[in-house]
């Protein structure tokens, strides 16, 4: 017995991805929160490492620093890319309303 043919309504198109509509639900129950004023980044091909820290002697200039480490945070390259077009996005936009931010000292490359 021969096989009908499709018709066209049952044909999807190729390189279609059908719409999804999915709500993301974040559970902020375990969420801490914490001040840093120093953030210092590392990767590797698979990996970008953030360190989050308290420079404990901000004001004692530049005889010598104290940094206490507290958060690593480990992302993958493509999460890291988000980020940081998240955070130029977000700079772009605190800038436009409170001024240019101006770096200085360790934070200059």
């Amino acid at each position: 017995m021969a096989k009908e043919p499709q018709k066209n309504s049952e044909i999807a198109p190729k390189n279609v991805v059908p719409e999804r509509s999915t709500a993301a639900r974040i559970d902020t129950s375990s969420l801490k929160s914490s001040y840093c004023n120093v953030c210092n980044a590392t990767s590797t091909r698979e990996e970008v490492v953030l360190n989050f820290g308290i420079n404990q002697d901000w004001d004692r200039g530049p005889q010598g620093l104290d940094i206490q480490l507290l958060h690593r945070v480990i992302l993958s390259p493509f999460a890291a890319k988000r980020v940081a077009e998240l955070m130029t996005n977000l700079v772009k936009e605190y800038e436009a309303r409170y001024g240019e931010l101006k770096q200085s000292g360790l934070s200059q490359q």
